[in-house]
């Protein structure tokens, strides 16, 4: 098995979790700047329409910096042949591998086999991460659930781990369950001792309810995994990774800090994405960074009925550095 740079990170390898509308290429840079995890993913976005001629919008998901190496480019489709020619495109443009969705439970991308519904396919997933890694020549990640309506990790995750994916990321939870139970990260151990059963080379990394990075290393210690992804977490906290640095006295940035971090974000979302993207995705980002402060529900009022960033600058600002 190739393992490229997933093979030279030290354990326990923390990433950060892609995530539609959120993870885009302003975010991740702020993120690489305060406090960057061992490994980052792009949005998901679609094989099938990277290669239609809707293709110059989605390429905007696929921009990135050299500040957030290693980079992976996460892909979604249900068919091998648009896999296999966007999986030639994620080489062209550098990245350091390609992650394919196999646990998003949106229906619209279930409709076209990818997602989720490969988990009731195995021979079809199968056929995408072959097509994945001859098109792209790149380490090739899976992310995943348990199962679909029932957990069957038992028999799905050995499927997978027949074509040798460099790292399975196990969301732990259902698709059925989406996030309305607690994950089950007992079954991510579970999952470790299937691939050591079966001494395969893959790592495994767990998803699902992890608050920080002491947190994740105590589910690490306790499952055996390889590593954690991260998600939910990174909300108004660009900082969460800051320790991957070795800042062992880190302490979470005051007040005045995150105000001039969201005005940074702010100002980077328009000049990055300000052609393409809605300027209401920053909105779910301001709720996160103003909260837990005294003014904050006036301050994120104010905030929701910005247009710019330069609104949002004159507002903020002085408050950051009053």
């Amino acid at each position: 098995m190739e393992m490229g740079f997933w093979g030279k990170l030290r354990k326990p390898i923390m990433v950060l979790a892609p995530m539609a509308n959120v993870t885009d290429a302003a975010f991740r840079r702020i993120i690489a700047k305060y406090g960057k995890p061992d490994v980052m993913f792009t949005e998901f976005t679609s094989a099938d329409g990277l290669m239609s001629v809707g293709q110059k919008n989605l390429l905007v998901d696929l921009m990135y910096s050299e500040s957030e190496r290693p980079i992976v480019a996460q892909l979604f489709s249900g068919n091998p042949e648009k896999m296999f020619e966007a999986a030639k495109l994620v080489k062209e443009l550098g990245f350091d591998g390609l992650d394919i969705n196999m646990g998003c439970p949106d229906r619209s991308i279930e409709k076209s086999g990818a997602g989720a519904c490969l988990i009731k396919n195995p021979r079809l997933a199968k056929e995408l991460i072959r097509a994945a890694r001859e098109g792209s020549g790149l380490p090739v990640s899976i992310k995943t659930r348990l199962g679909y309506n029932k957990d069957i990790l038992e028999e799905w995750l050995p499927e997978l781990l027949v074509e040798k994916p460099v790292a399975i990321t196990i969301h732990a939870r259902t698709r059925k369950e989406m996030s309305k139970v607690p994950a089950r990260w007992e079954r991510v151990k579970r999952a470790v001792e299937i691939r050591d059963e079966l001494k395969s080379g893959t790592l495994i990394l767990g998803n699902g309810d992890v608050k920080d990075l002491a947190d994740a290393r105590q589910k690490v210690r306790e499952t055996g995994a390889d590593g954690v992804m991260l998600g939910r977490a990174i909300f108004g906290n660009p900082f969460l990774f800051a320790r991957q640095r070795g800042d062992s006295e880190f302490k979470m940035y005051d007040v005045k800090k995150r105000l001039e971090v969201l005005v940074e974000h702010t100002k980077l979302f328009e000049d990055l994405l300000g052609e393409h993207k809605n300027f209401a995705i920053m909105k779910k980002h301001f709720k996160a960074y103003v909260e837990g402060f005294e003014g904050a529900k006036d301050l994120r009022v104010k905030l929701m009925e910005t247009e710019s960033a330069t609104e949002v600058g004159h507002i903020v600002t002085p408050l950051a550095s009053s």
